[in-house]
């Protein structure tokens, strides 16, 4: 079972991965090599976040690994929070604190359009390969579900009756962006490593 490291301290996120990886991978974390460090995301794409966090890790480690990040783009909100999705309502702010914010600029809103977008960039080689995945749903006008994480209670995703939070983990990580975008990887490392090696430089694959 290779192991591949995933450059991210969101402990929930390392919990989705390898639950839509399954059992061909062995997903480790930042705290099983004993890497104890903030990693920055200051770009102003999720494209870019996700491969400044990638190159961030690698460069300190050496070792291949893979970063994430993702957006809500709202489109009665001009496409926010966007690559802000995280840190929505400030510095230091919560999931509830961000959740709360779409929630008072959306009241009243009655076309509720979103979409998740995640951007997975895997250094693999030395070389960079990004993933794209993406679900369309609708932003709720209140909270529904225990689950997942983040914006998902509020979440809906088109043809489902249950936002993400509602869902179990199987048919959530089944449809949802970053599992689209980790299936694309798994796909794709699976390709690589039982192929001769290329001159390639990677690609987004939407």
């Amino acid at each position: 079972m290779p192991d591949l490291l995933f450059a991210t301290n969101n402990h929930h996120k390392l919990r989705e991965i390898q639950e839509i990886m399954g059992h061909e991978f062995r997903i480790r974390s930042l705290k099983d090599i004993n890497l104890d460090i903030d990693i920055p995301e200051t770009q102003e794409t999720i494209e870019g976040n996700a491969a400044q966090k990638a190159w961030f890790i690698h460069d300190r480690t050496g070792m291949d690994c893979f970063a994430d990040d993702t957006g809500l783009e709202i489109d009665a909100l001009d496409g926010r929070p966007g690559v802000y999705a995280a840190r929505y309502a400030g510095e230091g702010c919560s999931f509830e604190d961000n959740i709360n914010k779409v929630l008072q600029e959306m009241e009243g809103v009655e076309i509720r359009s979103a979409c998740f977008r995640c951007v997975i960039c895997l250094i693999l080689g030395g070389k960079e390969y990004l993933f794209e995945g993406r679900i369309d749903g609708i932003i709720t006008t209140e909270r529904n579900g225990k689950e997942g994480f983040g914006y998902d209670p509020v979440f809906l995703p088109n043809g489902f009756k249950q936002t993400f939070a509602d869902m179990p983990p199987y048919l959530k990580n089944g449809i949802s962006h970053r599992g689209r975008a980790a299936e694309k990887m798994r796909k794709s490392i699976k390709k690589q490593t039982s192929e001769p090696a290329d001159n390639s430089t990677g690609s987004l694959v939407p």
